[in-house]
C-alpha cells in the first residue's frame, strides 16, 4: 500500500529521508475507498482490527469485513438523510462501530466529528450549535444518552439520534439492526475533492472556548509519517495507541496511517485505565508497538514489570504531552526499550519527532518532520538562535503543507491570530540544540518571567517528577512585587507520602529541584493538592491554577 503513496518507502538516515521523503497525493482521494477498499481487494483476509474489551469479548475485523460493514452503515446512512457536507458527531468511546463509522462517512463526503463520552449536556449544546451537526452516533449508556437527550432541545439542527446499543430508547435510530436490513451501498458519483473537509475537531480548550479545527479529505495521508516512521509499522505489527476515539489522538495512532502501513490495529474497550490489565494486554495479545502519553508510561513502571512476558514489545512511543527524561530512563531500565517522542497538535499531524534512525535524546521532541518547514521565532517575529527559547512555528509561504488544518471553522478571526503572513505559529515554545534536535519549554502563554529569566514549567516539572514523592505536577507563575513572577509547583503525591504533606517535604522537594536543574529555577511555592484541574481530554489547565492564585492575591 505505501508503494501506493510513495515514491520511497525506506531511509537510512535524517539527510535521506529530508531529500527523498515525497507524498504522492491521488486526485480526489478518500480513505475509505483508497485505503479501505483497496485492501479489501488486494488481501481482503488480512486483519485490519483486532478488538477486545474488560469483559472478555474479542472480535478480529479483517479488511473485507471492514469494507462490507462500512458499506452498510454508509448505505444506512444514506437512507437517513446523511450525505455530502453533513457534519455527524460520533461518541462511540472504544466500541469498534467507530471504525464502521468513520468510513462511511468518509464515503459518503460527510463530515466526521470524534467526541469524547465525557461530553456534558452543556458540551453537546455549544457543539451542536457551533457546528451545526445534523445527526449525533453514541455509546447506548444511560448518562451518555441523558446528555444527548437533554441536549437536544436546544440543538435545533440536530435531525437524527443513533445509539449502537446496548440500550436504544426512543427517538433513536438503532444502528445495528439499520446496518442489517440496509440495501446494497451504492457509491454517489461527486464524492468529495481533496480540498472538502472530511474531518473536524473541538480542541481541548486550556483556555476558552473550544475551536473548531477542520481537516481536508488528505488529512490521512498526512499520517504516512506517524505509522511508517515514527510508530516504526510493517504489514506485521500489531499496534496500540492508548487512546478514547474522542481524541486526535485516536486517529493519529488507531486509523490512519496504521492501515495505510498495512499494520493491525489493537483496541482495548475498557472503563477504567488499570496499568496492569495494559500490561496483560501486551502480553496476551502479543502487541509489538505501543504508543501513550507520558502519564500512561508513568503509572507502567510503577507496576512490577517482571510479573509480565513483553518480549513481542519491539517499539514505543510517546507524545501527548513532554516526556520527562527520568520516565525515558526507568522504562529503558525497565524493558530495554528507548522512548521515541513525537510532538503535533490537533491542527496538524506528527510535527516534531524521533524516528528510527535517529538517536533519541532523553526529554528532547526529536528533528522536524520534512512534511513541515518547522522553525523557532522571537517575539519580535526574528530567528531564533540554537540554545535560545523560540516560538514554534511552520512556513507556509510556499504551499499549505500536507496535515495541516483548513482553518477555524466559521472563525477567519481566530484563524488569523494563529496562522498569517505565510507562518503558522503554534503556540508551543522550545528550544534548538546544535543537532538540531527541539526541547519542548511550554505554551507561550505558561512561560514564566522571573527576575528577568525566562523559566520553562515543563523543565521545572521535569526536574519535580524525579523525586519519588510526586506523582503529577504543574508548574506555574505567582505575580510577586520585587521579581515579577515566582514559581509555584501544585503538586500530588503519591500514596505512600500523602501522611508526610508539610513544610519538611516542602523544604526537601526544593532542595532537591535545585540539586537536579539550575537553583533559581526552584518552587518558592509548593502546595499539595489530590488531583490536577484538566481538561475533558486530560491535559493539564495550568491557567486554572494561574486564576484561582490570581484571585488570592
Amino acid at each position: 500500500m505505501l508503494e501506493k503513496f510513495l515514491t520511497k518507502t525506506s531511509f537510512e538516515s535524517q539527510a535521506d529521508f529530508i531529500a527523498n521523503f515525497k507524498i504522492n497525493v491521488p486526485e480526489n482521494f478518500n480513505y475509505g475507498y483508497d485505503v479501505v477498499d483497496a485492501w479489501a481487494a488486494e488481501a481482503p483476509g488480512k486483519r485490519a482490527l483486532c478488538w477486545t474489551n474488560d469483559r472478555g469479548e474479542h472480535i478480529d475485523f479483517s479488511f473485507a469485513d471492514m469494507k462490507a460493514s462500512s458499506d452498510r452503515t454508509a448505505s444506512w446512512f444514506q437512507s437517513l438523510g446523511i450525505g455530502k457536507g453533513d457534519m455527524v458527531m460520533l461518541i462511540l468511546k472504544r466500541r469498534y462501530e467507530f471504525w464502521y463509522a468513520v468510513i462511511a462517512l468518509h464515503k459518503l463526503g460527510a463530515i466526521v466529528i470524534p467526541a469524547t463520552h465525557l461530553l456534558t449536556k452543556k458540551d453537546i449544546v455549544y457543539r451542536a450549535r457551533a457546528a451545526g451537526i445534523k445527526a449525533i452516533v453514541c455509546v447506548g449508556e444511560e448518562l451518555i444518552l441523558k446528555h444527548v437527550v437533554d441536549a437536544l432541545s436546544e440543538s435545533p439542527s440536530v435531525e437524527r439520534l443513533i445509539s449502537v446499543g446496548p440500550l436504544v430508547p426512543e427517538g433513536f435510530d438503532d444502528f445495528h439492526k439499520g446496518i442489517r436490513e440496509a440495501a446494497p451501498f451504492v457509491r454517489p458519483e461527486q464524492v468529495n475533492t481533496n480540498d472538502d473537509t472530511s474531518l473536524m475537531y473541538f480542541t481541548s480548550g486550556t483556555s476558552g472556548d473550544p475551536k473548531m479545527v477542520i481537516h481536508d479529505f488528505t488529512y490521512p495521508l498526512g499520517h504516512i509519517v506517524t505509522a511508517s516512521f515514527w510508530h516504526n509499522l510493517h504489514p506485521d505489527s500489531l499496534h496500540l495507541t492508548i487512546a478514547d476515539t474522542g481524541w486526535g489522538k485516536a486517529v493519529w495512532g488507531k486509523l490512519y496511517g496504521q492501515w495505510i502501513a498495512g499494520a493491525t490495529v489493537f483496541v482495548y474497550d475498557h472503563e477504567k485505565f488499570r496499568p496492569a490489565d495494559m500490561l496483560r494486554m501486551i502480553q496476551d495479545y502479543r502487541i509489538t508497538s505501543l504508543c501513550a502519553p507520558p502519564t500512561i508510561f508513568r503509572f507502567l513502571i510503577r507496576e512490577d514489570l517482571t510479573g509480565f512476558d513483553l518480549s513481542s514489545l519491539k517499539y514505543c512511543t510517546i507524545a501527548g504531552e513532554a516526556l520527562n527524561p527520568a520516565v525515558f530512563e526507568s522504562f529503558h531500565k525497565l524493558t530495554g526499550i528507548k522512548l521515541m517522542e513525537g510532538f503535533g497538535q490537533t491542527e496538524t499531524t506528527l510535527t516534531i519527532c524521533t524516528l528510527p534512525w535517529s538517536e533519541p535524546k532523553p526529554g528532547s521532541m526529536g528533528l522536524p518532520n520534512p512534511q513541515y518547514d518547522v522553525d523557532l521565532l522571537r517575539p519580535d517575529g526574528s530567528r531564533a538562535e540554537d540554545g535560545e527559547q523560540g516560538q514554534i512555528v511552520i512556513r507556509t509561504k510556499n504551499s499549505k503543507p500536507l496535515g495541516l488544518f483548513k482553518s477555524y471553522y466559521r472563525d477567519p478571526e481566530r484563524t488569523r491570530e494563529v496562522w498569517n503572513s505565510g507562518i503558522y505559529y503554534t503556540g508551543d515554545v522550545a528550544w534548538r540544540d546544535e543537532d538540531g534536535y527541539y526541547w519542548f519549554v511550554g505554551r507561550a502563554d505558561d512561560v514564566i518571567k522571573s527576575s528577568g529569566y525566562r523559566i520553562g514549567p515543563f523543565e521545572v516539572e521535569s526536574a519535580l517528577m524525579t523525586h519519588p514523592a510526586v506523582v503529577e505536577c504543574a508548574v506555574t507563575g505567582v505575580p510577586d512585587e520585587i521579581r515579577g513572577q515566582i514559581v509555584k509547583a501544585t503538586i500530588v503525591l503519591a500514596k505512600e507520602y500523602a501522611d508526610q504533606a508539610g513544610d519538611a517535604l516542602i523544604r526537601e522537594i526544593q532542595e532537591h529541584v535545585k540539586q537536579v536543574t539550575a537553583p533559581y529555577k526552584y518552587p518558592r511555592i509548593i502546595e499539595f493538592v489530590s488531583e490536577l484541574p484538566k481538561t475533558i481530554s486530560g491535559k493539564i489547565r495550568r491557567v486554572e491554577i494561574r486564576e484561582k492564585d490570581d484571585r488570592n492575591v
